[in-house]
Order: structure tokens, then C-alpha cells, then sequence
């Protein structure tokens, strides 16, 4: 039948969300359901337009009328007077509800107010409100429902459903139901679960009760977005990181708001990121934004929030906190989650008093910063993401729980992680089929030879590959011509040269400690193959050992016997990711408190790699000592037997440290040599045939010629470096290859032997 659409004869009939005819056309409907045997339940259901509806008879609705409310009238987008065509409507049996969750509004809009508490809901007796007014009604996603709840009129809406799915199996076996499936319509109910939300911008509503969805609408079960994935985003090698992130600082946000406060805590508001350069820490705080349902990050450089004007600086600070402010006003624990990343935190959050500059400025931002995170009124929508590269430099009531609580060390990947990372930055070269199958599968052994990349560096070893596979398709010669573009595949020996042009920061050195043995390697003797032997062990134990986290190893012997080159010649061939060498030479002109720093930056570096090597060499020549006086400093000294007994802060991390002196007697009474685990001894040439075997090798001599100079110098040892360069020497003055004995010997007094 065709009726037009009229208003309710009375306001209290809006509250049943049912449609109305004339007990005319209610007679009508009846009797198709009496001619189909079709059992009518509580009231009957007809069909609106293709929207069904509880229908009952009113003497006052005409009868070519049908009654609606106006939620009824803007869900079905009908006017008054307008026509719309009424059929009876029979639900099948798979329309029985499971879930349904239901958005809830006040239904008289009003402004908000600020200063007003908000509106206290009780889920458990709302459910058996809805259940008792709307039980057998038909449900659709966003249909709209007028009711009275306690003396509120509430506006409620459907935000998602899900029906029983009945197996095609007989119904009377066990288990026949198989799991809810989201529908298009669906029947309430009574065994129906019934869950509340507020409704997106609507009225400030309080839940409280068991059958509140999402948090109540404050962002919480649906705080990650459903499909992200860490490694879309360009972020690998950090899992362990994002698992202790989530943890620590997201878990909490997961569960209703009520949940949280029958647990008496607060969610974390602060997080700080910290670790070397390049290691993606930017990149994680970006990237954490895309992967919540949270507002848009706002990203500020520490730099920036400082402003010329007096008080402009503290502004800077208040303006990011503001949005959150009003919003937890006006929503309260449904206030969606703000996220502001600071990037070079210690850029403003210095130590109060460390800053002498005579302004304040640097005091005031802290002191700021620190009343917005948690004050008298204390934001709970918020969470500051502060990364740095220097943790020790930022205020300590700043790292306090409460505030920066969380705090996360973004270390240098693993080789597991660096896999990762390249996997992601040749992803696109892979699906454009610009990478051979060759080179992606040697992706895990590039990986093993990047040791303590970082991730930005990673990045440029892909970018230094691109750059030789780009230029081996451009003809130098011609440069007018086209590139070739269908040969351009990037090709794993691409990977092993960009190895040269890419040195980590964190990296061994290789190339400067094996200058320190340029003119090879020569053993010598048994007690050389004692040391070097026990040298190795030492190395091994450093690796394997979770016992052994520090060794200190004291390399003594005179001047020119090999003790630089043995201990370059181990640290490079020990494999230890990050190897650091200290000499007197990279610190001339420094005074006492700049060397110290340098010594104690490569330490701290040092305590960032899983393995470790750190190279003292010349101990007495660092420390300044001069054996007239003495004379020598105490700074560096009190710098170096601190660090020699600090073992690395973190489980996992290992460091070995080499020194070397020639003069171990002197530095004896400073405590320098007993600060050292193991003292080694750095024997010198003694026996003949040691003599022998070391000319013949490493000079390039015959055997009389050899013979006849290990025999001159049998009674005296010598170190190996003055042997070598006395042999060089009486070189130059014989003729031909042949070394007169006579010549040798001179040049042995030459150089005061």
C-alpha cells in the first residue's frame, strides 16, 4: 500500500520507535499474516521503503497516513506528505542479533559547557532499558532510536552489528552455531550483547557499568589502525623496541577508561627515545602517529621553541598542549589521544642551572614543560615522544615516572635487524625487477659484513650500490646519449664495493690499525706464539664468555718490539664490530679536560656495540708522563683508571681494552699496570734461529747472509721493528740484493744498539 508520511499524533509515541497507521490498514497487515501462518511475536513488522519497522494501529493517524518520529524521518531521508509504499515484513531466522553496539547522544543538542561535569551514564541499566523498549525490532547500521532513559532522552544510533551464522549442519548437534558475522540487519533480542559508545562529537557522556565498547569512545580498543605494519612504514630492526613502546607505553590505552580507573593508575604520558645518530629514532616517532587512530602528531625541533621574546619561548610550549586542553574539557576520558614528537630534546631541556647565559630562558621552558605533563592539571589525552642523542644533558625531574617515564634506547641493529632494513629500502627495486634474484638473496650476507650500521647508514651503503649500478648504464664518454635502461639491475658486487665508500660511525677501523703493519705480519719464535696465543684465548673469552663483559689487557716491552702492530693486528682480526684506537697524536695541542672528553666518548661509544675493542696506545705519552718531576696528568690519569674497571652498563654488551707501554715500571707506582686484568710481556728477538727465520721472511734475505747476522748479534736481544729497519738500512749501502755483515753491524751502531 501506498501512504504518505505524517507526524506522531502524540510526542511520548516517539520513544517506542515504532511507525503508526490506522487500525484499517493494521487490519490489512494482519491478515497476511494470518493467511501465511506467520507468527507475529510481540507486534508485527512492516516494511518502510525497504527499512522494516514494529508497527502499531492509532485512531488518530488517518488512513492514508503512516506516523513516523523525526529520527525515523532523517534516517529514511523522508519528508512530510511525502509517499512511501508499506508491505508486511517477515524476518527470516538468521537475523538473530549476537552483538550490537550502539552510539549514545543526548537527544536536545546543546552547547557544551566547560566548566560542566559530564553526563554519568550506567551502562548495565541502559542495556536492560534498550532491551525492554526495543526487544524484536529490526537493527541497521546507523539507524537512529529515540529513548528515555531515567529522565534523559538519549539519542541512539547502530554503529556495528553481528548475527548468529547457523551452520547447514542439524541444529540439534553441538557446536552447529559457528562464529557472529557482521550483517546488514539484524533482530534484538534477548540473549543479544549489547555494548555503548559515544557518539563521534557528540555530548561529554561518563560511562560506567560492564557494557561499554571501545573505551567508551575514547580511542581506545581502536587505537591501532587495523592494517598497519611497521615494515610498510620503512621502520626494520626494531622489534624488541616496539614491543617494550607498546608495552609500556600504549597497553594501558587498549581498555575502557572505567577499567583503567578501577585500577587506580594513569596512562604514560611521556616517552624518550635515545641513541646514536642514524639509528631511526625521528622515524620511529613519525611513524608511530600513521600507525594509531590518535590526532595528527605535532612535530617541533627542540630549537624551534625558543623565541626571541621574553615569555615567547614558554608560549611555544603552552601552544602545543593547548588543542589537547580544550579537548579533555569538553570530552573528558573520551578525549581522543594527542601526540607531540620533540625532536633534539636537549636542545631546551638542559639541566636547570647549567646554562649560564644570564636569561632563564632555558629554566623557564623546563620548568614549563614540566607543569604540562603533570601539574595541578594534569592532561591525560597526551603522549610527548622526546628524542635526543644525549640523554645525560636533559633535566632529571623531566625523566621522572609521571612524565618522560618511558624510556626506550634505539641501539644499532642486529644482524637480523640490518636484513630488515635492507630488505625495505630495496623493496621497490625488487617489485620494479631492478635488483637481481642473486643480490636479494645475498641480502642476510651483505647484512653480516655491515656490522654496527646503522639504519641511516644502511640506507646510504643501498644508495653508494644504486650510484655504481646507474653509472655502468651511462656511456662517460658520450653523456649526450640515453642511458641504457633496460640493463639497469643493481647486482650484489655492487653491495661489496659500496662497502669501501660507506664507513660506519660506529664501525672498526680497519684500514687505519692495519697501517700499524703494512710490511706483514711476521711470528717469530716460541715465546711470540705463547702471547699471541694467549692474546687470542683472551679475545674468545671476550666474545663467548657472558662472564666476562670487561678484559683489560696490558701490552709491555721497549720500544720498536711490535706492541702497536700486535695489538691492530688482533683488534682487526678479532671481527669485533666496533674497534677504536686512542692515541697521543689525535690529541696535540688538546689540554686535560678535552682529552678526557675524547677518552671518555669513545667508552660510552663503545658501550653501544655488542662486541668491542678499545686501543690504548702509549699510555705514558697520553697521560703526559715525563719521568723528570714527575710530571704527568692527573685528570686523564683518574679518567682512565675509572674507565678501565667500568664494566658496559647494558646485559649484552662487551668490551675488551689493549694497552700498550714501554715503560711499565714508571706507570707502576701510578696504578696504571695493576688497573689492567692481564699483563702481557712482548718478548724480543733472542734465539738464532728466531733471527733467521725473521730476515729470511720479512728482509728478504738469503740464508748465509742471516746466519751470519744472527750469529753477530746472538748476545743481545732485539726488537723485531729496529731489526727490520737496521736490515733496511744496510740494504741501501751493499751492493746488489746481498747484505754485508760488516755493513749490518754498522748500521746496528747507527742506531745506538
Amino acid at each position: 500500500m501506498k501512504l504518505a508520511v505524517g507526524n506522531l499524533p502524540s510526542n511520548r509515541l516517539a520513544l517506542t520507535n515504532r511507525v503508526y497507521i490506522s487500525e484499517h490498514n493494521l487490519s490489512q497487515i494482519a491478515l497476511y499474516y494470518e493467511k501465511n501462518n506467520v507468527p507475529t511475536g510481540k507486534t508485527m513488522l512492516v516494511d518502510v521503503n525497504g527499512h522494516p519497522y514494529q508497527v502499531e494501529a492509532n485512531s488518530q493517524v488517518p488512513d492514508d497516513q503512516v506516523a513516523l518520529n523525526g529520527l525515523q524521518r532523517r534516517y529514511l531521508q523522508l519528508s512530510l506528505n511525502t509517499s512511501v509504499s508499506i508491505a508486511p515484513f517477515v524476518p527470516s531466522s538468521s537475523v538473530a542479533l549476537a552483538s550490537l553496539v550502539i552510539t549514545v547522544d543526548l537527544l536536545a543538542k546543546k552547547k557544551p559547557d566547560p566548566k560542566a561535569k559530564p553526563k554519568e551514564i550506567d551502562t548495565n541499566r541502559l542495556a536492560q532499558t534498550v532491551l525492554l523498549v526495543l526487544e524484536e525490532q529490526m537493527m541497521e547500521p546507523g539507524r537512529l532510536i529515540a529513548i528515555d532513559f531515567e529522565g534523559t532522552k538519549l539519542e541512539l544510533g547502530v554503529k556495528h552489528m553481528e548475527t548468529i551464522k547457523v551452520s547447514k549442519k542439524k541444529k540439534k548437534e553441538k557446536g552447529s552455531d559457528e562464529p557472529a558475522e557482521s550483517c546488514k540487519l539484524g533482530q534484538l533480542l534477548g540473549p543479544t550483547a549489547i555494548s555503548f559508545t559515544r557518539a563521534e562529537g557528540g555530548a561529554v557522556l561518563a560511562f560506567t557499568g560492564d557494557f561499554i565498547a571501545d573505551g567508551g569512545g575514547g580511542g581506545a580498543s581502536n587505537l591501532f589502525t587495523g592494517d598497519f605494519d611497521f615494515a610498510k612504514l620503512g621502520i626494520g630492526g626494531l622489534d624488541a623496541e616496539f614491543n617494550q613502546i607498546f608495552r609500556r607505553a600504549f597497553a594501558s590505552r587498549i581498555w575502557p577508561a572505567h577499567i583503567i580507573k578501577q585500577m587506580g593508575i594513569n596512562h604514560v604520558r611521556g616517552m624518550l627515545l635515545f641513541g646514536p645518530p642514524g639509528c631511526g629514532k625521528t622515524l620511529i616517532a613519525r611513524q608511530i602517529g600513521k600507525a594509531l587512530n590518535a590526532r595528527e602528531p605535532k612535530i617541533v625541533n627542540g630549537p624551534e621553541v625558543l623565541n626571541k621574546y621574553v615569555g615567547g619561548s614558554e608560549e611555544k610550549i603552552r601552544e602545543l598542549f593547548a588543542e589537547a586542553e580544550k579537548e579533555q574539557i569538553e570530552m573528558g576520558d573520551n578525549s581522543m589521544l594527542h601526540i607531540i614528537i620533540m625532536d633534539e630534546m636537549d636542545a631546551i631541556c638542559k639541566q636547570r642551572g647549567s646554562v649560564k647565559d644570564g636569561t632563564g630562558v632555558s629554566d623557564s621552558v623546563v620548568n614549563q614543560l614540566l607543569s604540562k605533563i603533570d601539574g595541578v592539571d594534569s592532561l591525560n589525552n597526551i603522549l610527548l615522544i622526546g628524542m635526543t642523542n644525549r640523554k645525560d644533558m636533559i633535566d632529571d625531574a623531566l625523566l621522572r615516572p609521571g612524565r618522560l617515564e618511558v624510556h626506550v634506547e634505539i641501539g644499532l641493529p642486529d644482524e637480523k635487524g640490518r636484513t630488515q632494513i635492507l630488505n625495505i629500502h630495496t623493496r621497490n627495486m625488487a617489485k620494479a625487477n631492478r635488483i637481481t634474484p642473486d643480490a636479494l638473496e645475498k641480502l642476510p650476507l651483505l647484512a653480516e659484513k655491515a656490522k654496527n650500521f646503522s639504519g641511516a647508514e644502511l640506507e646510504g651503503l643501498v644508495k653508494a650500490a644504486s650510484s655504481y649500478a646507474l653509472t655502468r648504464c651511462v656511456d662517460v664518454k658520450d653523456l649526450t646519449k640515453a642511458p641504457d635502461l633496460k640493463n639497469l639491475m643493481l647486482q650484489y658486487q655492487d653491495f661489496e664495493r659500496a662497502l669501501g665508500d660507506v664507513e660506519p660511525k660506529f664501525g672498526a677501523k680497519a684500514t687505519e690499525l692495519k697501517a700499524f703493519y703494512r710490511n706483514g705480519f711476521v711470528p717469530y719464535g716460541d715465546s711470540f706464539d705463547l702471547l699471541m696465543g694467549n692474546l687470542e684465548r683472551l679475545v674468545e673469552q671476550v666474545r663467548v664468555s657472558d662472564r666476562t663483559p670487561l678484559m683489560s689487557v696490558m701490552l709491555k716491552g721497549p720500544n720498536f718490539s711490535g706492541k702497536t702492530a700486535i695489538a691492530a693486528k688482533l683488534a682487526v682480526d678479532s671481527g669485533f664490530p666496533f674497534v677504536r684506537m686512542i692515541s697521543a697524536d689525535e690529541m696535540i695541542g688538546y689540554g686535560d679536560s678535552s682529552k678526557c672528553q675524547q677518552i671518555h666518548k669513545a667508552f660510552m661509544d663503545s658501550y653501544k656495540s655488542p662486541l668491542s675493542i678499545i686501543f690504548i696506545d702509549d699510555i705514558e705519552r697520553i697521560i703526559d708522563y715525563v719521568p723528570i718531576g714527575p710530571r704527568f696528568s692527573n685528570a686523564v690519569l683518574q679518567t682512565l683508571l675509572i674507565l678501565l674497571k667500568k664494566v658496559p652498563p647494558d646485559d649484552g654488551r662487551r668490551l675488551m681494552v689493549i694497552g700498550t707501554t714501554s715503560c711499565p715500571e714508571l706507570l707502576e707506582d701510578l696504578g696504571l699496570v695493576s688497573a689492567f686484568g692481564v699483563t702481557l710481556t712482548v718478548p724480543l728477538l733472542e734465539e738464532p734461529k728466531d733471527v733467521i727465520e725473521v730476515l729470511k721472511v720479512a728482509a728478504n734475505m738469503g740464508e748465509k747472509e742471516a746466519k751470519s747476522i744472527a750469529k753477530a748479534i746472538r748476545d743481545k736481544p732485539i726488537g723485531i721493528k729496529k731489526l727490520l729497519m737496521v736490515a733496511e738500512m744496510a740494504k741501501q749501502g751493499s751492493e746488489g740484493s746481498r747484505v754485508d755483515v760488516s755493513i749490518f753491524m754498522e748500521c746496528l751502531h747507527t742506531v745506538g744498539y
